[in-house]
């Protein structure tokens, strides 16, 4: 585990370290055991992030130990390619586990233990249909009644059980319930199935087993036998709680305990696999690593760094209630991180070509000093091409400026950022009346660093030396929802962002970022933040927007109320 701690110093204690510093005072136990355990049935999004920061933190916090289990008990819906990814997400996250376990693992013990619940006259195979079974287990305030098989003899039933290990009966022909209240106000304790039939290929133990435990018989035995101390879960297992306590009393192994925070719910944005999944398959998005989607792999193709997920996390912080988090706050760390580590570059996604009258013809070049980061000192400075023909973008121009307008209009005068002063002497148009090109000239003595010129102005543009600039493709994302809370929705497909996506074909960047590698993150200066997307190919680099350099989305709303 090798990320920073996410809790140092005198910061206040959460909820569950208070709980983990009170064991270990008290002697419950003599070190911390945390676990994170997906199920491989799609790809990890922000949500896991969290519980992945919290697990291994608090691992790490108290010199611990975290395994990676994954909770493989359902193959018609997992696959390899989930396994994979879910590793993979873990460690760029800044983390490392300890084990990297499977619930098959366990496959045997599970089988030998539910055993061992049925000789005690504590489970039993029903062959009621389920639509029977879920009429017999009543309602919270009315009581369930027993199916006609709940008091077949233990005898019988490690017989049958033996039988539907071996294959004997088709899928859904029966269940393992176990047998504990059909009185309980918990739904969860009137005889929860254990065990239901799958003739489904499993990814590790292939057709070896066709029963397959549930959820909740995995869960708390899993952890029992990896030692966890403190499993910690999401609020919508505390019913769950009573039910993982029994399993483990009743078969006399460790007492691993569960402990519930809120889950991560943001706004614009679903973070339900299933939800996800119709996504992908319906072709909404590129696939799960579409730099729009929640997901780990598609936050990494966006931009985003470990370091701001991390610091987001901590942000977020852990509660027992459950509440909305911004996304706004997911972007604002971003920022913050990359403002102290991206290295600008001058991009401009939609040219106009401004041609410096007074420039010498012939190809003359000079090359200008211009900062990599000014957040970041040790960053040094490169050097950028000028020439007579530059290229600007076209909302930094316009013919009938409003007022307070600052940027370039007829007759006005701009500094081009770390070069000179220009002034905006003439245009030429299309035949449709559009401005393609402005003529301008330079004032040699307002060199950036060497000014005695004595002009003084307030705008400051960008620029690149067009016959230096690298054609770029440049994906400009947003929100993919355009609803707060699109899972709200019948259908939450109708708040799509219809323009979540825009790409621009031909933009133009530094020649520099023609050996951009995937991943690789800059600045754009005054446009945003930006990766690298693995899509790039030999001169013709493409570029993700991470994020805005200011929060557009909060004016718009302020804007709207």
């Amino acid at each position: 585990m090798n990320a920073e701690n996410p809790s140092t110093g005198n910061e206040p204690l959460n909820f569950i370290e208070e709980i983990i510093e009170e064991d270990l005072r008290t002697g419950r136990h003599s070190g911390v055991q945390t676990r994170f355990p997906p199920e491989p049935n799609g790809y990890l999004h922000i949500g896991h992030a969290k519980s992945i920061c919290l697990n291994f933190g608090l691992a790490q916090k108290y010199n611990g130990k975290c395994n990676l289990r994954y909770d493989d008990t359902n193959p018609s819906k997992e696959e390899q390619e989930y396994v994979d990814s879910i590793l993979s997400d873990v460690r760029w996250l800044g983390f490392e586990p300890d084990q990297v376990l499977y619930a098959s693992d366990y496959f045997q013990q599970l089988y030998e233990w539910a055993v061992q619940l049925i000789r005690a006259g504590k489970a039993y195979v029903d062959f009621s249909t389920p639509e029977e079974i879920a009429a017999t287990k009543g309602t919270p305030t009315v009581p369930g009644t027993p199916t006609k098989y709940r008091d077949t003899s233990p005898e019988e039933n490690l017989a049958l059980f033996e039988r539907m290990k071996n294959g004997e009966f088709p899928e859904g022909h029966c269940v393992l319930r176990a047998k504990i209240d059909l009185t309980s106000p918990n739904m969860h304790l009137r005889d929860p199935y254990l065990y239901r039939i799958k003739h489904e290929h499993h990814h590790r133990t292939g057709d070896k087993w066709c029963i397959y435990p549930m959820y909740d018989w995995a869960h708390g035995q899993c952890d029992s036998i990896e030692k966890i101390t403190h499993s910690i879960c999401t609020l919508e297992f505390a019913p769950h709680r009573p039910l993982y306590e029994w399993f483990i009393e009743q078969l006399g192994i460790f007492p691993s305990r569960q402990y519930e925070f809120a889950r991560l719910n943001l706004n614009y944005t679903v973070m339900s696999k299933r939800k996800l999944l119709q996504l992908v398959q319906e072709g909404h998005v590129r696939g799960w690593d579409d730099p729009r989607m929640p997901t780990i792999s598609g936050l990494r193709r966006r931009g985003y760094t470990p370091e701001s997920i991390r610091e987001f996390a901590k942000r977020v912080g852990v509660a027992k209630r459950e509440n909305i988090i911004d996304v706004g706050l997911l972007e604002f760390c971003l920022r913050e991180d990359l403002n102290k580590r991206a290295q600008r570059r001058f991009a401009v996604l939609r040219p106009l070509k401004v041609v410096i009258t007074n420039y010498p013809e012939g190809g003359q070049v000079e090359w200008l000093e211009t900062e990599n980061n000014p957040e970041d000192p040790e960053a040094g400075k490169r050097t950028v091409p000028f020439s007579r023909e530059l290229l600007i973008e076209q909302d930094d121009f316009m013919e009938n400026p409003p007022p307070k307008y600052f940027r370039l209009s007829p007759g006005s005068m701009v500094r081009l950022k770390s070069a000179y002063i220009i002034k905006c002497t003439g245009m030429v148009k299309d035949s449709h009346d559009r401005v393609v090109e402005l003529h301008c000239t330079y004032i040699p003595e307002s060199r950036s660093g060497q000014d005695t010129s004595g002009l003084k102005v307030q705008g400051v543009i960008h620029w690149l030396s067009a016959a230096h600039a690298q054609a770029a493709e440049v994906r400009l994302y947003d929100r993919l929802f355009q609803l707060e809370d699109p899972a709200a929705e019948e259908d939450f497909k109708k708040s799509l962002n219809p323009h979540s996506l825009e790409v621009i074909q031909n933009a133009m960047v530094e020649p520099a970022l023609k050996e951009a590698q995937a991943g690789d993150r800059f600045q754009f200066t005054r446009l945003g933040y930006f990766c690298a997307d693995p899509d790039s190919g030999v001169g013709k680099p493409v570029f993700n927007r991470s994020v805005t350099l200011k929060d557009t989305w909060a004016k718009e709303v302020k804007k709207q109320g």
